[in-house]
């Protein structure tokens, strides 16, 4: 089996690596040992964003990625089920610090809506709140039936060849040892994940990469509702840098260290996205290190629903589904790219942005392999 192009990892990030190969005539095999994705690409919000993304670079692959998303969705037969954001500031320091981020170069296209218009905008929303910022950047996609959707349009238009249920045992110039026998291609890229121990693991050590485990929840209303754009609050501000870093969050900080140091503590925000059955999911907390238990934290989860409760509190709803997610995390890089041989490429998506981001790094990478 010979290929231009073959990819380790059948997760969002393999994924876009191939549409990124495949756009440029390239002949690309898909590797993943399991039969499907099953990892961090489909146990997250679906939600692509933009306007909180680390200025520069960051922001600038998440702004294509999302365009990529806009590019595809149709053709792949992907849902679009939010387009924009509803960034709930509970207390006035979030809301000057939103005030403070719509005027700069990022959000210049975001409104920063009063207690009034917002309520009359989002009446769903309590009244005990300060401001809301629009964006209109964000999309939001159910990421457990894109990411199969995506793949399945990769093979049936761009002609990728996909070998699931096939472990990649050895990496060598041009070549891969598989279960499947061996593939050879004139240029790899591994897309992991969050597997630190298979391939090059060394390498990853080397960088002091370790995994994020977070807990999600489905809720399913009790009455209809119809959320009308992915929302977040207070201390989603803190856990995203393009807030983060303007000199407002300073005093937003404070606050919440009293106020809430607990959920700061759990790495606890709040995101809320529909479904296109009406269901929200909800989340999130964070916690590190290099393994992670299989289990769920009630007191976790209990955080984010009093977050949820704080926002939306005329919503009852029951709890249909909880899981666990992990990616890979490291502070202060969202993104590591290392070349451990020649024509091998190792990108790891280390900010858990990885539906947000990797459509432009894939064209980065294919495009700086020479291709």
């Amino acid at each position: 089996m010979s290929y231009d192009v073959a990819i380790v990892g059948a997760g969002i990030v393999g994924l876009a690596h191939a549409l990124a190969a495949a756009r440029r005539g390239l002949r690309v095999v898909v590797i993943d040992r399991d039969e499907r994705s099953v990892g961090a690409s489909i146990r997250n919000f679906g939600f692509v964003t933009v306007s909180g993304q680390q200025s520069g670079d960051n922001r600038r692959r998440a702004m294509r990625s999302r365009d990529v998303w806009d590019e595809i969705a149709g053709p792949a037969g992907i849902s679009v089920i939010h387009r924009g954001a509803a960034i709930v500031a509970r207390r006035p320091e979030a809301a000057s610090l939103l005030e403070a981020f719509c005027q700069t170069e990022a959000g210049r296209d975001c409104v920063l809506l009063n207690t009034a218009a917002a309520i009359a905008r989002f009446p769903y929303l309590s009244r005990e709140l300060a401001a809301v910022m629009f964006s209109p950047h964000e999309r939001r996609v159910e990421s457990r039936d894109a990411i199969p959707r995506l793949a399945a349009w990769l093979e049936a238009a761009h002609g990728v060849t996909f070998l699931w249920r096939t472990a990649v045992q050895a990496v060598e110039t041009n070549r891969l040892q598989t279960t499947a026998g061996r593939v050879s291609a004139r240029l790899i890229v591994l897309c992991p994940g969050d597997d630190l121990a298979t391939l090059f693991p060394e390498r990853l050590a080397s960088y002091g990469v370790q995994r994020s485990k977070l807990q999600m929840l489905r809720l399913m209303p009790k009455s209809p509702f119809k959320l009308d754009a992915a929302l977040m609050t207070d201390l989603s501000l803190l856990r995203y840098p393009g807030y983060s870093e303007l000199p407002q969050a300073a005093a937003l900080r404070r606050r919440l260290q009293r106020e809430q140091a607990e959920y700061l503590a759990a790495g606890a925000h709040l995101i809320v996205v529909q479904s296109a059955d009406g269901s929200l999911v909800v989340g999130d907390t964070h916690v590190y290190g290099h393994t992670m238990d299989p289990f769920s934290d009630e007191q976790l989860d209990a955080l984010v629903l009093n977050e949820f409760h704080a926002v939306l509190p005329g919503v009852s709803y029951d709890v249909t589904q909880r899981w666990i997610g992990t990616y890979a995390s490291l502070e202060d890089r969202p993104l590591l790219c290392d070349s451990p041989a020649r024509d091998v490429r190792l990108v790891v998506v280390t900010s858990g942005t990885g539906a947000s981001t990797a459509f432009a790094i894939g064209e980065e990478t294919i495009a700086g392999m020479g291709v």
